[in-house]
């Protein structure tokens, strides 16, 4: 199937429907990337930017000279064809390879992670909700702790500073814990630290690196031209194609290190708030719903505000300045 380059990719009316990649191979040698689009159904612009990439790459306007690059345009089908965020679950959650699979997301699951393993490089390409900035979440520092061990922080950050955003994120995990911990407080239904995995998370455990790119609104013509920059500087940076190499985006790294649980029906947000915005030092975050205010505990930034949050999930998280810079 060729995609024009106005267009995206389309799936057949069934849950069985298979995963498609497109894989081009250069004639030298080089690393192995994998580009997956909608992950989650109703973010559109990973397909779409793919699909300009791919056309573009079998015109022969954009020549693959080293390695591999593998496309996977609509990672969830099922999701994909109902523009939903989840088939029968979030896919970018608990992501492992299950011998018994029982859901959709656990049948692309063992596909998926398949594919993951046989890539050395992996960007994920997502879109949100609500409104804010571009942005690249990207994993911790090297380390063999028990958490998150890992051995390439330093080509990880460097492939985040190339994508073309602004900011990046990370301490995901770490943060994931406190959802954990928070939970059992309130006697809520226990959450593993398994189902904080996601495809970035998978790679990382392979002793391989990705990162995931959120290029915007989900339905914002703006978001692909982010995601066809960032493939394309990807490409560049790491060497498949002859280009100049980008140079680094970045002009905030902010490193996760509190989330706002919500506790009870009630508590909510502070309005206005948007992922990446800079907060002072005792700035309302949240209300609960008794009236107690949850404030900043320091100069820092709010990540991912929540008008939805139900009791155990995250009303927002809190970040400060990283002392991670690009290279």
């Amino acid at each position: 199937m060729t995609a024009p380059a106005d267009t995206t990719w389309t799936v057949p009316a069934t849950d069985a429907a298979p995963l498609e990649s497109i894989r081009f191979h250069g004639l030298q040698a080089g690393p192995k990337l994998l580009v997956l689009g909608a992950v989650h159904g109703n973010e559109s612009c990973g397909p779409k930017a793919i699909a300009r990439i791919v056309e573009n790459c079998r015109a022969g306007r954009l020549l693959i000279a080293r390695g591999e690059v593998t496309f996977v345009p609509v990672t969830n089908p099922k999701a994909y064809r109902q523009n939903t965020r989840e088939g029968d679950r979030n896919l970018n959650r608990d992501l492992r390879e299950r011998l018994q699979p029982v859901d959709n997301e656990d049948r692309i699951g063992r596909r998926l992670c398949a594919l993951l393993r046989e890539h050395e490089v992996l960007l994920d390409v997502h879109s949100f909700r609500g409104e804010g900035e571009p942005f690249v979440f990207l994993g911790p520092e090297d380390n063999t702790g028990p958490l998150e061990p890992f051995r390439h922080g330093a080509a990880e950050l460097a492939l985040a500073a190339c994508l073309g955003v602004p900011v990046a994120i990370h301490g995901w995990l770490d943060n994931y814990v406190q959802i954990i911990a928070a939970r059992e407080r309130l006697n809520l239904p226990p959450l593993a630290v398994t189902e904080g995995f996601g495809t970035t998370e998978f790679m990382r455990f392979a002793g391989r690196f990705g990162v995931t790119l959120e290029c915007g609104q989900h339905d914002d013509p703006a978001s692909v031209e982010i995601g066809y920059a960032a493939i394309r500087n990807t490409l560049a940076h790491l060497g498949l194609i002859d280009a100049p190499a980008p140079a680094p985006a970045l002009t905030s790294v902010i490193q996760m290190t509190e989330v706002v649980i919500c506790e009870a029906a009630g508590d909510r947000v502070a309005q206005g708030w948007k992922t990446g915005d800079r907060v002072p030092a005792g700035a309302l975050l949240a209300t609960r719903a008794d009236g107690t205010a949850v404030t900043a505990p320091s100069d820092g930034f709010v990540i991912f505000p929540s008008t939805t949050a139900k009791p155990g999930e995250p009303i927002c998280h809190f970040g400060v300045a990283s002392p991670r810079r690009p290279l």
